[in-house]
């Protein structure tokens, strides 16, 4: 699974979940929530989404601080 394809499908379930967050803005430096203004509870449905479309599960309560985390995460799972 290419690295981008990771990052562009993270953008797009963002985007659906917050549709006012400026997609060319995030970059894998980008924080999720100081950059991107995601909350608990928005992050937590960004999980979900990601679980579904990649068929795992995150362990115990995932603590991703940049978008960079969550596709090295994704990138290891799904190996």
């Amino acid at each position: 699974m290419a690295r981008i394809d990771i990052f562009e499908s993270l953008k797009d379930i963002v985007w659906q979940i917050r549709p006012s967050i400026d997609l060319t803005r995030i970059d894998e430096d980008s924080q999720m929530v100081r950059d991107l203004g995601l909350d608990s509870l928005t992050i937590l449905l960004v999980s979900l989404a990601l679980e579904n479309k990649y068929g795992f599960k995150f362990e115990g309560s995932p603590r991703f601080e940049t978008v960079k985390e969550v596709i090295d995460y994704i990138e290891k799972v799904c190996q």
